[in-house]
């Protein structure tokens, strides 16, 4: 059973900095592209970014281009998003999921970014 938790997320001032973790298990972390997810309130799910295996590749969506960064750490099946010169409307709760593409499942809980003065 794949299993996603994800942690790290908090309350920011815009401009401020966060690096959310996300533990995954039930499946061979190593092989698979892992991606971040965001749904801001009374919106939809939005791509973000994603990581292909051993982080040779990445992508990200135009919205955190330059401001976010994601990374793996293969040996201990965790994923990494590091987010920089946060804006408000960054605020939304942020998943981890397989895969390369999309805002499919499956996903984690999730955790909360809020960006606010």
């Amino acid at each position: 059973e794949v299993q996603l938790v994800e942690s790290g997320g908090d309350l920011v001032q815009p401009g401020g900095s966060l690096r959310l973790s996300c533990v995954a298990s039930g499946f061979t972390f190593k092989l698979v592209f892992m991606r971040w997810i965001r749904q801001a309130p009374g919106k939809e799910p939005e791509w973000v970014a994603s990581a292909s295996p051993r982080g040779l590749s990445t992508d990200y969506a135009d919205s955190v281009k330059g401001r976010f960064t994601i990374s793996r750490d293969d040996a201990n099946n965790m994923l990494y998003l590091q987010l920089n010169s946060l804006k408000s409307e960054d605020t939304g709760m942020y998943y981890c999921a397989t895969g390369r593409w999309g805002v499919g499942p499956p996903w984690g809980q999730g955790t909360q970014v809020t960006v606010s003065s």
